[in-house]
């Protein structure tokens, strides 16, 4: 059963993404190291012992739809209930409309811990967070109003409507369409795929954020709009009333996140017996506009969907790591008992945990990160907020793309450790694994992230912002080797030249950039993606090492740099001389 590594969460807050000197500074208020404490402490136990006991359940039952309506597994009704009475939905929230305005890094690690009890649960809560910023920044004073105080406590749930059949990543596809009603409100109609939580019994009301195209607008995404469609419209006093003309017409068979409904909704098909069909919406922002406004949402989930990566790969460790210590098969020197020894002892097998290890805490220091630089560019001004924020964009595709895939490889590495029994249902190792092979898909493919991080992010701050984040890595590089100390072996030697590959690579794709040759440029992309991580997870590791001194962070460090950070090197020419070879190759696949 997983159990929330709280202390391992709370010291990678603190003292690696930068939580503790924010505190010192008083950059978050009257927020205390304490009450930091107390918050994590009970978020890991309502993890542990209330989501994680319903997991199985969850996978095993799932979601049912019936007649259009959308029942959850028993129990999870319940279980969301508590978990809204509790103020976890509105952490994060604006204290304008009750939420509590912690930072986002409290809300990020606490995520964490939902996700590793159970991925299908965690991520319901992270549409709803996603629509709870998009109203908060780019909707009417009236909407906010009337939706964001229930959607901040959680009584109401959210989501996003980005996906049709024909337009997946590239949303200029989209053929949803809207009306003007001609008294304010919009008639929406069309059909959305892959939904998440797009129809359940949680809540009395759900509340749409759905993409969509005026008669009027201009071609491509310059001419999508977003509105707000909600389940039921709203009586006078703010109840819900109506069902308005919306509907979930199936659910999909999914290989993981069994509990979670992803839903196909169709919208103004006339459902609504007794008015005219069109499901009724209100715009957010402005017409035409409405990418922007998603994005805002999209981003939040990026990040939030990075962190269900470091949540499975964390659970996958801890069901590996106490399988190894179980499981007796063979002999091993290191082993002093009697018969076989418990599979903990083999090299092989030590090398695989630490190597999950080792992943799962550079992807959480990565996300952490990237949620502290979030922060930070919420509490300052002028210079300094724009560097947060550019730290932020810069970190958001890696925390997103990187974390997943370690998901998704730590989760193969405890099945492997499980040996037979891993590809057995009764051990609950290939339920991870099932799971966590969504998350480098939605939000955004890991592939458009890489795409993102080299010709959106790169160009930041005219080029040079990617380089002082390096230089902070060069830093604890430099402090490592300044120690000169012999337990951490190759390690500065190791990082200097993995963050030397990063700077290589850098700026070789912003020259081809700048040449325009931007296919040359995408086809180092997702292992560009990769060395950078690994560069910037390494510091991380070594950051972590040097807070403490700690003898077990310093191996797992040593371990990090001299085992996998040599992989740098190979990513390094896949990016600056793969571009040739895999154009022609890639010729021989193209049919028409």
């Amino acid at each position: 059963m997983y159990r929330a590594p709280v202390e391992e969460i709370a010291f990678a807050l603190k003292h690696v993404a930068g939580l503790n000197r924010a505190l010192e500074v008083g950059v978050f208020g009257d927020l205390g190291e304490d009450l930091v404490d107390a918050i994590l402490a009970e978020a890991g136990r309502f993890a542990s012992e209330e989501v994680a006991p319903l997991y199985v359940v969850g996978d095993q039952k799932g979601a049912r739809l019936k007649e259009g309506a959308v029942t959850m597994p028993p129990g999870w009704k319940a279980l969301y209930k508590h978990w809204t009475e509790g103020g976890w939905n509105s952490l994060n929230g604006p204290e304008e409309f009750g939420g509590q305005g912690l930072p986002t890094m409290l809300g990020v690690a606490s995520l964490e811990m939902w996700n590793s009890a159970s991925m299908a649960f965690g991520i319901g809560p992270t549409l709803s967070m996603g629509a709870v910023e998009a109203l908060e920044k780019h909707a009417s004073r009236e909407l906010k109003a009337a939706y964001l105080a229930k959607l901040v406590s959680g009584e109401w749930m959210g989501t996003m409507n980005l996906t049709e059949p024909q337009a997946g990543s590239d949303l200029a596809a989209l053929r949803a369409r809207a009306e003007r009603a001609g008294d304010g409100t919009y008639r929406i109609f069309g059909q959305k795929i892959f939904i998440t939580y797009g129809e359940h019994d949680l809540t009395d009301n759900i509340v749409h954020l759905v993409l969509a195209r005026l008669p009027d607008a201009p071609a491509g995404t310059r001419g999508i709009s977003l509105f707000l469609v909600p389940k039921f419209l709203l009586n006078e006093d703010g109840t819900p009333g109506a069902r308005n003309d919306v509907f979930c017409a199936g659910l999909e068979e999914k290989l993981g996140i069994h509990a979670s409904p992803t839903c196909t909704m169709i919208y103004g098909d006339g459902f609504a017996r007794d008015r005219e069909p069109g499901a009724i919406g209100w715009l957010i922002g402005e017409e035409n506009r409405g990418l922007a406004c998603m994005f805002t949402m999209m981003n939040n989930a990026r990040l939030l969907v990075g962190i269900q990566g470091v949540a499975v790969a964390e659970a996958a460790f801890q069901k590996a790591l106490a399988y190894a210590n179980d499981r007796r098969q063979g002999r091993a020197s290191s082993y002093k008992g009697e018969g076989m020894a418990p599979i903990v002892h083999h090299p092989d097998v030590q090398r695989n945990l630490l190597t999950m290890k080792a992943l799962t805490q550079t992807a959480r220091a990565i996300a952490y990160s990237c949620a502290h630089a979030l922060d930070m560019a919420r509490v300052t001004e002028g210079d300094e907020k724009a560097n947060w924020q550019d730290r932020a964009n810069l970190l958001t595709p890696i925390a997103k793309a990187f974390s997943t895939d370690v998901g998704v490889d730590v989760a193969s590495l405890g099945v492997q450790i499980h040996g037979g029994m891993g590809f057995i249902e009764e051990t609950g190792a290939a339920r991870l694994l099932r799971d966590a092979r969504i998350a480098p898909i939605y939000e955004g493919t890991n592939g458009i992230q890489a795409i993102d991080l080299v010709v959106r992010k790169l160009p930041l701050g005219n080029g040079d912002h990617v380089f002082s984040y390096i230089g902070e890595l060069d830093a604890v590089a430099n402090a490592v080797a300044a120690l000169n100390s012999e337990d951490y072996g190759r390690t500065a030697i190791c990082l200097e030249q993995a963050l030397d590959d990063l700077q290589q690579t850098t700026r070789f794709l912003q020259k081809l950039l700048g040449d325009g040759r931007t296919d040359d440029a995408l086809a180092g992309a997702t292992p560009y993606l990769r060395l950078f991580a690994l560069a910037a997870g390494g510091s991380y590791l070594a950051r972590a090492a040097l807070a403490d001194g700690d003898a077990g962070r310093i191996a797992l460090c040593r371990f990090f740099a001299e085992n996998l950070l040599g992989e740098t090197g190979a990513l390094k020419d896949r990016v600056t001389a793969g571009a040739e070879s895999l154009a022609i190759a890639g010729k021989t696949l193209i049919s028409a």
